[in-house]
């Protein structure tokens, strides 16, 4: 659930016209009002920067409804780690918005073939094909036409952009991407054979295609962030250019030094 607002700062915001977007937690609510004191309420009309408010699933759903917008959006973490998202000063909160720097983003486009029908989505972050049983699945792996593995037997792959590949890629020992690399990581899940098999990076401009080798004993999903797809034959993956998210983030912290930050970071267990 979530609520709109429309808002335009009392003051000039660099040309931006504000429309807010928050999450219905009682942190992102609690932010909410703090913004709406500081700026304002006002409704307008062609607002061309969404303010998001919520954690990076609140972010995803945000940018996938609005994934043929040309409007800019600014992240507020009121979740837990809020890896795509900004934290939120209250003093200094239009000033960083006015200072911010705008990277642009495509995702990738999932396109899942089953025995009767067929259906595309859109990944911010990743594609998950994962086993739907107690039995490894059996894939195959395509980039372009030429096989990069022809019987992988795991629990899953993952296809990772780079702003995903400090997400669930990394957890399963993937590469990290920079953001201009232009590559796509494809990581496994808990390879059983062959067992030292790390996955492979490919170019952004790839063609993946993922077949399950043996769909009626070992049935697979294939998950584009968040939206599961069942009992798939096939995925292909690629780029879609065509759609392009404007993200602003913090001078101080943009997401290439966030990224940067996850190469260096040594966690204490």
């Amino acid at each position: 659930m979530y609520c709109f607002i429309n808002i335009i700062h009392k003051l000039r915001m660099n040309n931006y016209k504000p429309h807010l977007i928050f999450d219905k937690t009682s942190n992102a609510k609690k932010i909410k009002n703090m913004i709406l004191k500081k700026i304002g309420k006002f409704s307008i009309s062609r607002p061309n920067l969404v303010i998001v408010i919520g954690g990076d699933g609140f972010m995803l759903q945000t940018l996938k409804k609005n994934k043929y917008s040309d409007k800019s959006f600014y992240g507020i973490n009121s979740g837990n780690y809020g890896f795509l998202m900004n934290k939120f000063t209250n003093k200094f909160f239009i000033k960083k918005i006015n200072d911010s720097k705008m990277i642009s983003i495509s995702p990738l486009e999932m396109t899942v073939l089953s025995k009767k029908k067929s259906r595309k989505i859109i990944a911010i972050n990743e594609v998950s094909i994962l086993r739907q049983s107690r039995q490894a699945a059996n894939l195959s792996i395509k980039s372009n036409k030429i096989f990069i593995i022809k019987k992988l037997v795991s629990d899953g792959v993952l296809v990772s952009t780079p702003a995903g590949s400090t997400a669930y890629n990394l957890s399963v020992h993937g590469p990290i991407l920079n953001l201009n690399s232009k590559k796509i990581s494809i990581a496994p899940i808990s390879a059983f054979r062959p067992r030292r098999w790390n996955g492979k990076i490919v170019s952004d401009k790839s063609k993946i295609t993922i077949k399950n080798l043996n769909p009626s004993k070992r049935p697979i999903s294939a998950v584009a962030d968040n939206i599961e797809i069942r009992n798939a034959n096939k995925i292909i993956i690629k780029t879609e250019n065509k759609i392009k998210f404007k993200l602003l983030y913090d001078k101080s912290k943009s997401l290439h030094k966030k990224i940067k930050l996850e190469q260096l970071k040594k966690e204490v267990f």
